[in-house]
């Protein structure tokens, strides 16, 4: 039996699932102590639920996902909001560095799936589908590249595969980022830099719950400033589209972002609140990501074959190896740089918005990264997905692949 849920119903279990994720990281030491998101958690307690509902009385769940592609939008539009210039200029060579990064650990990832799906007597092309197609590139680029492969190199169940292969790095990508950022903060005892205030004295924390220049008004000026970006920024998608642009569907409205919060600086007549766009960018990834994972179905995830899973986990084990000692060293081997290399497990394997999870769920722990808040999703929003379709080419043209 199927059962559907509307819109609003669709919401109302998200959120339950996202305050059971807040109760569980709250009660559970082990989640508590590596700083799982709490949408993470809350996603999988409520697919293995899902799952046992399902194994024993054969009764499914639909939800309606009218509402996941707006907060995501929103929540990519609170990350431009928060690009001032001045940011950007002082995070320039940082960007330019992570992503050199990651951009070799694309090669290295494709290469462990190739090498691994050849010598389990796999098509290489399955490899790539577990390699950076996957999960670096996320459920779009997957699809993408299970229909070229199916319908070009004949590859059998190559969307399955895709989609099982992205759900499963979503999941591992939130859980790995944190105990990896914990076990650099304790073993090189790290902590953020101190920040100005407006008084002079110096701020070393983040303090989430500081909120007295958040009212309603401020908060209701900042939903127009971001339903006007998003307006522009998908009619721009759509006229990009028109002419045979493709671009992912998120970074229009985030350009927009940018651009309006740095008029509002240079003009001096507004000031958009950064808090305001904090809490709302916090709200719209937590419930995306929620949304996300309800829809899990474990039991197909089950139907990976034995070489798929064995591909899969060590994929998750060469990035931890590669965020501990490359990533975090590369950048720094400061704080930011142990907060980039836990974002850098969120996308390495799932998606962004993973990454900045993993990040929200440190900094509100052990203190503030703005570097690593511009860093991370500069280069997993825009600049990967370049980098990423050049590597697949590379990959694709060497003749034991193809």
């Amino acid at each position: 039996m199927n059962i559907q849920l509307s819109m609003i119903q669709t919401m109302a279990v998200a959120l339950v699932i996202l305050f059971l994720g807040y109760f569980l990281n709250a009660k559970v030491k082990f989640l508590k102590r590596n700083n799982i998101p709490e949408p993470v958690v809350g996603g999988i307690a409520f697919a293995l639920l899902n799952w046992v509902v399902f194994s024993f009385f054969n009764i499914s769940f639909t939800f309606d996902m009218t509402l996941k592609g707006p907060l995501m939008l929103a929540f990519f539009t609170t990350v431009g909001l928060g690009a001032s210039f001045k940011l950007l200029v002082k995070g320039g060579p940082k960007v330019a560095l992570f992503l050199l990064v990651a951009t070799i650990y694309l090669i290295v990832q494709n290469g462990v799936g190739v090498f691994l799906a050849i010598a389990t007597d796999l098509n290489p092309l399955s490899g790539l589908l577990a390699g950076s197609v996957t999960l670096s590139g996320g459920h779009g680029t997957g699809a993408t590249y299970a229909e070229m492969f199916a319908g070009t190199q004949n590859l059998q169940g190559a969307f399955e595969l895709a989609m099982a292969c992205a759900t499963f790095g979503l999941i591992l990508g939130g859980l790995i980022g944190g105990p990896v950022t914990r076990r650099l903060i304790t073993k090189y005892n790290l902590s953020p830099d101190p920040v100005e205030t407006t008084d002079g004295e110096h701020e070393v924390n983040f303090n989430p719950d500081i909120t007295e220049r958040v009212t309603p008004r401020r908060m209701m000026e900042t939903m127009l400033i971001l339903t006007f970006c998003i307006a522009i920024g998908t009619t721009m998608y759509s006229f990009f589209k028109g002419i045979g642009i493709p671009l992912p569907s998120f970074i229009c409205p985030l350009l927009v972002g940018i651009v309006l919060t740095n008029v509002a600086d240079f003009s001096g007549k507004y000031k958009i609140s950064s808090e305001c766009v904090d809490l709302w960018g916090t709200m719209a990834l937590s419930i995306f990501l929620a949304l996300a994972l309800m829809s899990l179905r474990i039991w197909e995830l089950m139907n990976l074959a034995g070489p798929m899973l064995l591909i899969l986990m060590v994929q998750t084990s060469v990035l931890i190896l590669y965020t501990y000692f490359i990533t975090f060293r590369t950048m720094g081997k400061d704080y930011n740089a142990a907060i980039i290399a836990g974002g850098h497990c969120g996308f390495g394997l799932g998606a962004t918005p993973t990454a900045v999870a993993n990040m929200e769920a440190l900094v509100s722990r052990y203190g503030a990264s703005p570097q690593a808040f511009l860093v991370v999703p500069m280069v997993g929003a825009f600049f990967i997905d370049i980098t990423n379709t050049f590597v697949l080419q590379l990959y694709l043209a060497l003749p034991f692949v193809n």
